[in-house]
């Protein structure tokens, strides 16, 4: 069975049954019957289906919102625009995929040549419960656009949220088994992996994860894009505005209850103004409330609870093993008493390399404060993880900052003022231990094609 528990309350919202073998197989060869009909319908019929799956999501957005705060705690608000974000994925690929899989000449001694993307067939997607449609709808409205198919194993505590997302695209008028959830725990993905109708496989969650997918995937010579987690600095330079600089750190600090490989991490001010920043910085994180999910109006939160009690009790070792190596609390830093896996706002200061919220994943509302000497400490801080997701820094002089996002910053995604955000426009992803490949924009709609050399003579 898989469980769905609310985390505000702490009790079961339904158990799901587990997909048998038997069942899979017949969903894969659906997918398989599918695609091939799919992959031969013209860009702009697709492209009509994506449209019609756009208008769902907006016309059901208020319900499946409850749905997420449900099962992993999201406010309302915040899963409404989530609704909202993927409904403009899928129009953007829509309008945007004829000229993005267009072919492009590639002058040759034949008497014509070019490149032509064709799509690869059945997709497996490995997804988490943090942004439970966006994660999703991020690989699907491009991978659909392509002439793919689409199978997805969403995580355990989102099954309903799996469904929800099935249902918008049947009721949307995709064709039959081009999209399908497999309600299967994470022991199934390796043999599912193992399947023959099974082309090319996405996986977006841990770098463990990341490594059995990549490594079952490889036994099988089967293509695959991962996006895992990050540690995302963030670096406040002495020219900076120290004022909207907290307030944009706090609030990608906070988005998702800090629950978001890019949310910023660490935060790294240099010494003229590392006092003077944290306390911007500790003000604003203190501002944010927390509370009930589905509360709306004057009582709505900017966060809610952690997905899970064993998420956020993993996120309070990682805060006491840092204090117990000399990091200071500023705010937070306790659980509260009562039900739910809820966790306060927390800001450690004096965080030095070696502890644990120096370098690891800190999947939670809890930011580090780290002192650099200049901006080249600063920079060597900053690049000092082995992840490499996104980064941010802040400057009154663009110039210096665009040079140190474009060529500093060892990271996929390097903005300037700005909080680090994904954007279907943009190419997203990341290095080392924050996986390979991208997702979104021409990138990502080409991960999952044949990129085929045409000679003719």
């Amino acid at each position: 069975m898989l469980r769905s528990i609310d985390p505000t309350t702490g009790e079961t919202i339904r158990d799901y049954p587990e997909a048998k073998p038997a069942a899979i197989g017949v969903a894969l060869d659906q997918a398989e019957r599918a695609y091939h009909s799919w992959r031969r319908e013209p860009i702009e019929t697709r492209a009509v289906v994506l449209r019609r799956v756009a208008a769902r999501l907006r016309e059901r957005a208020a319900d499946d919102a409850i749905m997420m705060a449900r099962e992993m705690g999201k406010p309302v608000a915040q899963g409404r625009a989530e609704s909202e974000k993927c409904a403009w994925t899928c129009e953007f690929f829509a309008e945007h995929a004829a000229w993005m899989l267009s072919p492009q000449e590639a002058p040759s001694d034949a008497t014509r040549s070019y490149v032509s993307f064709q799509p690869l067939g059945v997709v497996l997607a490995v997804m988490p419960w943090n942004f439970p449609f966006w994660q999703v709808f991020r690989f699907a409205a491009p991978a659909l656009m392509a002439g793919n198919a689409c199978v997805l194993k969403h995580a355990s505590n989102v099954s309903g949220c799996s469904l929800a997302i099935e249902a918008i695209f049947r009721e949307a008028g995709l064709p039959d088994g081009l999209f399908t959830t497999l309600l299967v725990p994470g022991s199934a993905v390796e043999p599912i992996i193992a399947m023959p109708q099974i082309r090319a496989v996405t996986l977006t969650g841990s770098a463990p994860a990341g490594r059995a997918v990549a490594a079952a995937a490889g036994a099988v010579l089967k293509k695959t894009v991962l996006e895992l987690g990050g540690s995302d600095p963030y670096v406040i330079l002495e020219d900076a505005d120290l004022d909207a600089a907290a307030i944009t750190c706090a609030a990608s600090r906070l988005i998702n209850a800090g629950q978001s490989c890019i949310a910023a991490k660490r935060f790294i001010a240099v010494e003229p103004i590392r006092e003077a920043f944290t306390e911007r910085f500790v003000a604003a994180m203190r501002a944010k409330r927390w509370g009930n999910p589905l509360a709306e109006g004057a009582a709505a939160p900017d966060l809610g609870p952690m997905a899970r009690l064993d998420l956020r009790d993993e996120l309070h070792r990682q805060v006491q093993a840092s204090v117990a190596r000399g990091a200071r609390v500023l705010l937070g830093g306790r659980v509260p008493d009562g039900p739910g896996a809820f966790y306060p706002p927390t800001v450690l200061d004096q965080v030095l390399p070696g502890m644990p919220v120096f370098g690891e994943e800190t999947f939670g509302p809890v930011a580090a404060v780290i002192a650099a000497r200049d901006e080249a400490e600063a920079i060597r801080f900053a690049n000092d993880t082995p992840f490499g997701l996104g980064a941010a820094v802040f400057t009154r002089d663009v110039a210096r900052g665009e040079r140190i996002a474009a060529t500093e910053f060892d990271a996929g995604a390097c903005f300037v003022n700005g909080l680090v955000r994904s954007d279907p426009r943009l190419p997203f992803g990341g290095v080392k231990e924050s996986g390979y490949g991208r997702e979104l924009a021409a990138f990502g709609i080409r991960e999952f094609v044949n990129v085929k050399t045409v000679w003719v003579g």
